[in-house]
């Protein structure tokens, strides 16, 4: 294995605090004011120690170096804000980027690029770098002499409050909603701000929200498909013109992804595989050539209010656990494994059904995992199975399961997505494109008063039988179109797959990106060529999927990384 070429960024390991941390207590606050919020953080350590952050609302991520060399961490509940960390020498130094702590001996690690391609990203607390780890969510550190302790000075807990009047919830969430948006506006001069409007429920409600507080119509910016069943735009006129916002749209093509597939895998400083971040970064192109310097997103309503698909599908699932366990063991089970019951259509189903059911959480919510399904051997090199443990992800997601022992299925499953889903994943897309392209970005539905009204919501209010986020929606009709509030949930879904099967230029990037990452003994040469010439053709939404994660790695390797390959 050959090491990464040598990173140019020096290592950062002064004292720093990004983000905007709101002190809870009113003499820090009063500090922060007079003094700037690293006076504050130094004596917030001083009383609370580890938990210093517990106490901080906001987006942060804070260092502080003392005089006896002590070190102290923290980030946000979400981590909004990026920590990255490496002992070196005996020393701790720190940084925002992973890869301003990699240097010429540092090299990557075999299993966090399988954690990448199994989660499209590489989760906390590991990092592409060997040696160099990422704080998680809602963790702080402290670093003294040779030893570092990193724990959680937050977890959730879930109080659910019981007999509130609808209508007094239904109020207070409105006026949470309206004072995150103001929170995240400032003092800012409202024509430097814009919205992502995607057209569902959450970046809408932003957008409304947003002229609402300020007296100003919002301006949304919108990211359109010219490809059948991904483009929305209709959603986000309506939602315009309902709130009569000042609407941009951009339509993204084949050709701005030849330019900016190299690009924003570059800006990264390890592999990320979300699509969404290609249009992330073209809508938040066009709202800076506009002179918007801060936009707004409405990442967080879905897991904070129970809008993702897959909690009405996991709760069809624990429904099988109601059945008395006499009849699933001796009759239901029993049945469903005759080989005859695969021929009758409806059997077959039951038993996959059954199959999903009795597999407990979080170890159920992969079992459509695209690496397990295509199947590891079929697609990882030899020599690199060799260097990796299969079952890392599955028990690094137990660990994060387990540690909210209590609350309700669908508060449990909030959670977890509040972790992966979130923190993992979508924040770290909408940070990093909008970075890219020179703008700010604030998340109203992640105000924390906002995360405490989800944490005593009662589940039923999330989750209503199988109907999702049945409280958000109920808060927001009348506010929001009726059509906005029945549409599906899409996003900024990418038809990458159409595309690339059709567009010569794109497809000549994907082919030539997967030939040279089989050539570094990553994935196997025998799976690469069939992908693309084969599947990709049959089914190019799928597939498409695993050709861009893989596409995605390589060119993220080839700007960071051109040397490294695994060794036979």
């Amino acid at each position: 294995m050959t090491a990464p070429e040598p990173n140019q960024n020096n290592p950062a390991g002064d004292n720093f605090c990004l983000g905007r941390p709101r002190f809870t207590d009113t003499a820090l606050a009063a500090v922060a004011a007079r003094e700037g919020p690293l006076a504050a953080w130094r004596q917030a350590w001083s009383r609370h120690g580890a938990q210093a952050a517990a106490g901080v609302a906001g987006d942060f991520a804070v260092a502080l170096r003392d005089e006896r060399g002590r070190v102290f961490m923290a980030v946000d509940r979400f981590a909004t804000r990026s920590m990255c960390y490496r002992i070196d020498g005996g020393q701790l130094r720190f940084a925002e980027r992973a890869d301003t702590l990699a240097d010429a001996h540092s090299e990557l690690d075999p299993q966090s690029i399988f954690d990448y391609l199994f989660f499209h990203v590489i989760p906390s607390p590991r990092t592409v770098f060997q040696g160099v780890c990422r704080l998680p969510p809602g963790h702080s550190a402290v670093f003294e002499g040779t030893t570092l302790s990193v724990q959680p000075y937050w977890t959730p807990s879930f109080d659910e409050r019981q007999g509130q009047p609808l209508a007094d919830q239904i109020g207070e969430f409105r006026q949470l909603v309206e004072a995150a948006v103001r929170t995240q506006v400032g003092a800012m001069d409202p024509h430097r701000v814009g919205c992502f409007l995607s057209g569902g429920t959450d970046s809408s409600t932003v957008a409304g929200m947003f002229g609402r507080v300020t007296g100003s119509p919002a301006r949304s910016y919108s990211i359109g498909f010219d490809a059948a069943g991904y483009d929305e735009m209709e959603f986000a006129r309506l939602a315009s013109r309902h709130f009569g916002t000042e609407h941009h749209e951009y339509y993204v093509t084949p050709d701005d992804l030849v330019r900016g597939i190299p690009t924003v895998a570059a800006a990264y400083d390890q592999p990320f595989g979300n699509s969404s971040a290609l249009p992330a970064y073209y809508c938040a192109k066009v709202a800076k050539a506009d002179g918007v310097d801060l936009m707004l997103a409405g990442d967080g309503g879905d897991e904070l209010f129970g809008g993702n698909t897959r909690y009405a599908l996991q709760r069809m699932f624990g429904w099988y656990d109601r059945v008395p366990a006499a009849l699933r063991t001796h009759l239901m089970e029993p049945i469903l494994r005759q080989p005859a019951a695969s021929k009758v259509q409806l059997l077959r189903r039951a038993s996959g059904y059954v199959t999903q059911a009795k597999v407990p959480l979080p170890d159920r919510l992969q079992m459509f995992n695209l690496l397990l399904r295509l199947g590891v051997d079929s697609v990882l090199a030899p020599q690199f199975l060799r260097r990796i443990d299969l079952a890392g992800p599955a028990q690094e997601q137990r660990e994060v399961w387990n540690s909210v022992r209590q609350g309700s299925p669908i508060n449990r499953l909030l959670a977890f997505d509040w972790r992966y889903t979130l923190a993992e994943n979508d924040l770290p897309k909408v940070c990093r494109t909008t970075a890219l392209a020179g703008v700010e970005v604030g998340f109203p539905f992640l105000d924390d008063a906002l995360l405490e009204f989800s944490l005593r919501l009662p589940s039923e209010y999330k989750l209503k039988r199988l109907q999702l986020r049945w409280f958000f929606k109920e808060a927001l009709r009348g506010f929001l179109p009726d059509e906005v509030i029945t549409k599906k949930k899409h996003g900024f879904g990418l038809p990458f797959g159409q595309w690339a099967t059709k567009h010569a230029a794109l497809n000549r990037l994907a082919v030539a990106s997967l030939a040279s990452l089989a050539g570094r003994g990553i994935v196997r040469q025998d799976f690469v060529g069939p992908l693309i010439s084969e599947r990709l053709v049959e089914a190019p939404g799928y597939y498409g999927e695993m050709v861009w994660i893989l596409m995605m790695l390589e060119q993220w390797l080839q700007s960071h990384a051109p040397g490294f390959r695994i060794q036979e």
